[in-house]
């Protein structure tokens, strides 16, 4: 492992979701209690957005290609509660391409919330030097989630070509120079892991090519990181990884196809693993030298205590690396969310 080129240690990474009112809030409050210990800061995906995917609902139903087909589709958990969902497919006859889905709302909402980052640096809430991160699901995740399975074929084709128009407005509106692109990989890990089947062979080839693929189509000079998930649906993951050795297994697959710089990975850690079973795996991370590692260590059910248990064990096979909770805090009561950023500041402090 390239352990001594790793730079995140001291620092905190929010991976989207903050169920505040706004963008203004968001980045205001993660902004004024974190400064430049966070080094780029998300919009919260407020709004529709809240529920990460569920807003794609409706681009597929305004889309005559699509029928929708009523079920229940990937329940995750016993703990989720279910309710009305649908997934969507090709009608008889119909093609599809990008511009049958029209706006998407990705490069709407990034750039409206720029406007609101710019303005909240202007007054020095946010400090120079951070960054604005777009967080965007990868198009397997809203494939594997909204579409049927027999028209995913088809439909993963177009709605990547789409999701790649919306990058590039967004990277066209946003000064490169200000801008972190995240991309979201939830169901991909999982499918990586073996916990999802996919609708292409062999798997774990296909999904390195798609990420790889995304990747490389982030402009040089903004940042590129990767967000792998396990999942936080009715606050549970989908499947507990049994160790971390699937994510370094696909971040060292990522680390080697990309054609590009990668600015940082992150990795999520079950609450109840402080054992060196899990973290022994990430001895086997080869990061390139700009390559911040931020881990998923922080949990409110342990606090502070918990956290740096985690901490402890975590150093043992990895040497430096920021910290973070498993996943963004979008299905969080807001309420307590200043909870959560207040544990971030006080394991900065205390882990230093």
């Amino acid at each position: 492992m390239n352990a001594g080129s790793m730079c995140a240690a001291g620092h905190v990474h929010f991976v989207g979701s903050l169920p505040l009112a706004d963008a203004f809030a968001v980045i205001g409050a993660l902004g004024r209690s974190f400064g430049t210990a966070l080094r780029r800061i998300p919009d919260g995906e407020t709004g529709e957005r809240t529920n990460w995917l569920q807003f794609q609902e409706g681009v597929f139903e305004r889309m005559p290609e699509l029928e929708k087909v009523e079920g229940d589709f990937d329940w995750r958990n016993p703990t989720a509660k279910k309710a009305a969902n649908a997934q969507f497919r090709l009608r008889p006859e119909a093609t599809i391409k990008a511009s049958s889905f029209g706006a998407l709302g990705f490069a709407q909402s990034a750039i409206a919330s720029y406007a609101e980052f710019k303005a909240l640096r202007a007054s020095d809430a946010v400090k120079p030097g951070v960054r604005f991160m777009v967080a965007l699901p990868s198009p397997y995740n809203v494939i594997s989630w909204g579409i049927a399975q027999e028209s995913r074929v088809a439909v993963e084709i177009a709605y990547e070509a789409r999701v790649l128009e919306e990058l590039a407005e967004i990277c066209a509106a946003i000064p490169h120079g200000d801008l972190s692109i995240q991309w979201d990989c939830a169901h991909d890990m999982q499918a990586y892991d073996g916990a999802r089947t996919p609708w292409f062979a062999p798997a774990k080839e296909g999904i390195i090519d798609r990420l790889v693929r995304l990747g490389n189509r982030v402009p040089a000079d903004a940042e590129l990181g990767y967000h792998l998930c396990y999942g936080s649906f009715g606050g549970r993951h989908f499947v507990e990884p049994k160790d971390g050795g699937a994510m370094a297994e696909l971040t060292n697959a990522l680390m080697a196809g990309i054609g590009r710089n990668v600015q940082f990975m992150h990795m999520p850690v079950p609450a109840d693993r402080d054992d060196d079973a899990f973290y022994a795996p990430l001895s086997t991370l080869k990061l390139r030298p700009e390559t911040e590692l931020y881990l998923g260590l922080v949990h409110d059910t342990d606090g502070v205590e918990g956290t740096l248990r985690r901490i402890a064990t975590a150093k043992r096979h990895v040497k430096d690396f920021g910290i973070a909770t498993e996943c963004g805090f979008g299905r969080r009561p807001a309420d307590s969310v200043p909870g959560l950023i207040d544990l971030h500041a006080k394991i900065l402090s205390q882990a230093a």
